[in-house]
């Protein structure tokens, strides 16, 4: 708690008057939507206290505040995952501070595998459900009662309010044949899986898999904030359509795609 009060008071030294409404996690390949955002503040990884830094290509490691559809944001640029050497409680260090920060939601994005035979490339699914195959998440250890209870309820992980404002979204933008709705698989990475493993994953449920997002709704849940998750599919992992996949396809498919998760994503604040 006290790296976590070190951290929002250095922010809060420049914020001022700045009152975050909503935070915003860019995945790989997804930060073209900073260019909508109307930034008043910009902050390096690097310069706030305790927070990790980011060494994934295509994440900048910046945090932004500024105003996106009406609404005051706090932006990750580049998130942290448990495959670069982090704890867990590293990985979730920023969601806390946002929250403490006051922001009231939590989108977050990502890179995923279609897992989903219906599923093609650049589609989005919302997530509504998830598998955590991380092999620890950011609860382990003695609670942070400041932040949350110590068993916190995961029936409804995933908002069902901003679920249903951001299927509203995709009808009002003619977008409704790239929205999926699905179970996302998080693995730790940062290999990708073999054949055997996403048939694996399909048969426990999955509809995509990533090695993301579920320590970050975990710990956005534990603080009782509202969460907005979508998947860009970037490659396909059905049997029959599954190919060999680097990151250079993958940033290329999620370009393809960041325009319409950047016009959900702003829509739905503007109907918050």
């Amino acid at each position: 708690m006290q790296q976590l009060h070190e951290a929002t008071a250095y922010l809060k030294q420049t914020l001022q008057d700045f009152r975050p409404e909503a935070g915003i996690i860019l995945g790989t390949g997804l930060g073209a939507l900073v260019e909508d955002v109307e930034i008043e503040h910009r902050f390096s990884y690097a310069d706030i206290p305790h927070f990790p830094v980011s060494t994934v290509e295509s994440h900048a490691g910046e945090l932004l505040a500024g105003t996106l559809a009406g609404k005051k944001v706090l932006v990750m640029r580049g998130r942290f995952h448990y495959y670069e050497g982090y704890s867990m409680e590293q990985v979730v260090f920023p969601v806390r501070v946002m929250k403490l920060l006051g922001i009231q939601n939590l989108f977050v994005s990502n890179a995923s595998g279609g897992l989903h035979p219906d599923y093609d490339y650049a589609d989005l699914m919302l997530l509504e459900d998830h598998i955590n195959l991380q092999p620890t998440n950011p609860l382990i250890g003695r609670n942070l009662d400041e932040l949350g209870l110590r068993f916190p309820d995961m029936l409804e992980p995933y908002d069902l309010r901003l679920l249903s404002l951001a299927e509203e979204a995709a009808r009002d933008l003619n977008l409704d044949e790239y929205i999926r709705r699905g179970v996302y698989a998080s693995l730790p990475g940062p290999m990708l899986e073999t054949p055997a493993e996403y048939r694996y994953l399909r048969t426990i449920g999955a509809d995509a898999v990533g090695m993301s997002t579920v320590p970050e709704v975990i710990a956005a849940v534990h603080m009782g904030l509202p969460v907005l998750a979508i998947s860009v599919i970037t490659d396909l992992c059905a049997p029959g359509k599954l190919k060999k996949v680097n990151i250079a396809d993958i940033l290329r498919t999620a370009a393809v795609a960041e325009p319409r998760l950047t016009a959900i994503i702003k829509t739905v604040l503007a109907k918050l």
